[in-house]
């Protein structure tokens, strides 16, 4: 019996070892199952189901797209009522050129030339003058007074304070090439030789772009006290480089306004530093960055583009049916502001209000009960902390930003997306591309300069060109500051 009493004890504590071995495996596989869930989601990335740019895409993955769009019933192309833009004759031309027959073809008699014309037609050639570089002398005279003998001089311009220099419209046209369309410098030396016949060297014209960013940074001042003032301000921020190391641009930005400011860091430091959300008291439209939260004397408005990208990565990775119900609802509830919007009401009638509500609700209890953690509890990352599925994130995010992810429910003045910020940060991403990184810090701060107000006055409808001549002629052009 004493035999039977101890094998069974070992029996017993052998089945409770291979228990513990068992429940560690579990764990062990759940860990692996969610790294490998994880790594399959990384790989099937792109710029349709997550936050990355469309230049990260393969190839492949551009040839297959699936818009965000609802189809419409909208013809291809123009659309009616499109303005549009064609060559029209010019009721007054500069120059006109006769063409006059001499002689006639078929009895080879001479045309006088007082002989007036029994019919003509015109046709118009629209082309540039010939560019060439206009010098222009001044001269200050000295007079002697008749009463009194003084020898009285004339005096210079403010602008003409060189022996030589070069005047204004070569200046505008070193910075528009520059910061506006994204020229590097070298290339705009190559182009105002070949067609001005101007030999600039590259420390000129960057002396040209700096001298037009000290100007306009009480008007760049201007815009960013106008942007605190707004109702409504639109923020992103995207990474890059200057003197080879990582920084950020960050964005602030209105349908009117634009302000860009490039610093060393992306949180909390940065935005303390560039002063716009320290300040601000309206709605922040941003994509869910811990930094913009944390400033709670405003409202939040989350980037539902983002979300619907999200929902459609975690669909192809770890479908659930919450899923492509929350893309039909907030889809729906763009509609239903839309509509609203179109036949001019300001909010939404209270039933379809409380019926969104409801099934935003509804959503969310069915997301966290269908994302539930694994058996052995989320896994741990590098740093120590938990690491949940995309899913999850997801789920929980829409159960507690309801009135951040509903904000253009509540509010018809915040839009459904953060696309204007995406939009105002795009063309300096284009710069990095074509010219690299910035040189030095002072050079990126001024083409942020330049570009904060050249962004506002194309947003306003104004003339770049134009305003950059009144940079260097006289006061800088102001665009509309007051807050839309």
């Amino acid at each position: 019996m004493d035999e039977l009493a101890q094998e069974n004890q070992r029996l017993k504590q052998e089945n409770q070892a291979l228990r513990e071995a068992l429940a560690q495996m579990q764990q062990q596989l759940a860990a692996v199952q969610q790294q490998l869930a994880d790594l399959q989601a990384r790989l099937g990335q792109n710029s349709r189901n997550s936050h990355w740019p469309s230049s990260r895409d393969k190839p492949r993955s551009k040839a297959v797209t699936r818009s965000l769009r609802q189809k419409s019933e909208r013809q291809a192309g123009g659309q009616t009522g499109h303005p549009g833009r064609t060559l029209e004759m010019s009721p007054t031309p500069q120059q006109v050129v006769v063409h006059r027959p001499e002689t006639c073809p078929h009895c080879q008699a001479v045309f006088a030339a007082e002989q007036a014309a029994q019919a003509s037609t015109k046709r118009q050639v629209f082309d540039l003058p010939p560019i060439e570089l206009i010098v222009t002398e001044h001269r200050v005279e000295t007079l002697v007074c008749p009463e009194c003998g003084a020898w009285v001089s004339g005096e210079f311009p403010t602008a003409v304070s060189q022996p030589t220099q070069y005047g204004p419209g070569i200046q505008r046209l070193a910075v528009y090439l520059k910061t506006e369309q994204l020229v590097p410098y070298e290339r705009s030396q190559q182009f105002l030789a070949d067609v001005c016949g101007v030999h600039l060297s590259l420390g000129t014209l960057e002396n040209f772009v700096r001298q037009a960013a000290q100007r306009l940074r009480p008007v760049v001042a201007q815009i960013k006290q106008a942007l605190i003032s707004s109702p409504v301000v639109h923020f992103d921020e995207s990474g890059f480089y200057i003197e080879g190391q990582r920084h950020w641009l960050h964005s602030a930005g209105t349908p009117t306004l634009t302000h860009y400011a490039a610093h060393r860091r992306r949180g909390r430091l940065a935005t303390e530093a560039l002063g716009v959300l320290p300040q601000f008291y309206g709605t922040a439209i941003h994509d869910f960055l811990a930094v913009y939260l944390g400033y709670e004397h405003c409202q939040h408005g989350l980037c539902n583009a983002h979300h619907l990208r999200d929902l459609n990565g975690v669909l192809e990775t770890m479908p659930q049916a919450w899923q492509w119900r929350f893309k039909v609802l907030l889809l729906g509830a763009k509609q239903a502001v839309a509509q609203a919007s179109a036949a001019g009401l300001s909010a939404l009638p209270p039933p379809k209000l409380a019926q969104i509500e409801r099934l935003y609700a509804r959503l969310v209890q069915a997301a966290l009960q269908a994302e539930v953690p694994p058996a052995g509890g989320w896994p741990k990352g590098a740093r120590g902390r938990v690491r949940k599925s995309k899913a999850r994130n997801l789920a929980e995010r829409f159960a507690q930003q309801q009135a951040a992810v509903l904000a253009f429910v509540y509010d018809f003045k915040v839009p459904f997306d953060n696309n204007l910020a995406e939009r105002d940060l795009r063309m300096l991403k284009v710069q990095q591309k074509i010219s690299g990184c910035f040189r030095s810090a002072q050079g990126a701060d001024d083409f942020c300069t330049i570009r904060s107000y050249t962004s506002t006055l194309r947003k306003q409808g104004l003339s770049v060109w134009q305003a950059l001549a009144s940079v260097f002629t006289g006061e800088c052009l102001l665009p509309r500051l007051t807050p839309v």
